[in-house]
């Protein structure tokens, strides 16, 4: 029995003091280990090619300017975006089926404003800039999630290759 006794205040302890014991299961759906569809951050110490990439309004439409990059697997960008338009837009980049997604969500809260490392939201007449590197082949976008700004035009294709 005493030994059963020690045994029990061990393990107790033991659980007490694991810091996983006290971390929980974390909140359902959000995950810190955050992963990008389209590659990764860049690092901005490091030589980048630069692509300037325009956003606005034109002739009823909304569009970026260029609508298509060609990029290299590896390679680094760094994006200068520039909001020439008269409206709010942003810079969004990921696959096609996460931005649609991620476009749904936008619907629902039209506000949400994005600071990310695959994403800026600029108003009118402000730059920015992303420095991403491209890890994976395949095709990629660059779209504003705004409602209606998609519809109106605004996406752009990444190729990488």
């Amino acid at each position: 029995m005493k030994y059963l006794h020690k045994t029990c205040i061990a393990i107790i302890g033991a659980v007490l003091i694991s810091p996983s014991a006290w971390a929980g299961a974390g909140s359902s759906g959000h995950s810190h280990d955050e992963t990008f569809s389209a590659g990764e951050p860049g690092d901005p110490k490091k030589a980048a090619r630069i692509i300037q990439v325009t956003m606005g309004e034109m002739d009823g439409k909304m569009m970026f300017m260029p609508s298509k990059v060609e990029v290299k697997k590896g390679e680094q960008i760094k994006f200068m975006l520039r909001n020439n338009g008269e409206l709010d837009h942003e810079f969004i980049l990921a696959t096609t089926a996460d931005n649609l997604k991620h476009g749904e969500a936008m619907k629902k809260n039209p506000d949400m404003e994005h600071d990310d490392p695959n994403g800026k939201r600029l108003a009118p007449k402000k730059t920015n800039e992303i420095v991403w590197k491209f890890t994976k082949p395949g095709e990629f976008e660059y779209g504003c999630l705004i409602p209606g700004h998609r519809e109106a035009g605004m996406v752009g294709t990444i190729v990488v290759k």
